[in-house]
């Protein structure tokens, strides 16, 4: 099953979105904003992704800027952030079952659908 977290106001997310629509294949939109994640979800989608919890962080964020920018924080510290502040998760992603990108670009999709 294809996966995507997906934020509706981020361009980036919208045009990814389009592009599972246009594949014909089935998958599943979490609107991660409005169903908030849990630390073992992001931890697993962070596995699946094969990143660093820092690099699923939008550090251009004014709440990231505000709060964590120029602190040391462990991985766990940021992903809690992350569970605080959704607005901090880069999209979209997309998860194919062991395979997940991030849609950015949005043709990075096209990688592993």
């Amino acid at each position: 099953m294809i996966t995507i977290y997906h934020n509706p106001r981020c361009r980036k997310s919208r045009e990814g979105l389009e592009l599972l629509e246009n594949s014909g294949k089935t998958f599943e939109v979490i609107k991660y904003l409005e169903q908030q994640l849990d630390k073992t979800t992001l931890k697993g989608i962070i596995n699946v992704l094969q990143i660093k919890p820092i690099d699923l962080i939008r550090k251009n964020e004014p709440i990231w800027k505000s709060d964590y920018k120029g602190k040391t924080l462990t991985d766990d510290q940021i992903i809690k952030a992350m569970v605080k502040h959704p607005k901090l998760i880069e999209r979209p992603i997309v998860i194919n079952n062991r395979k997940a990108v991030i849609g950015r670009p949005p043709t990075l999709i096209l990688d592993i659908i």
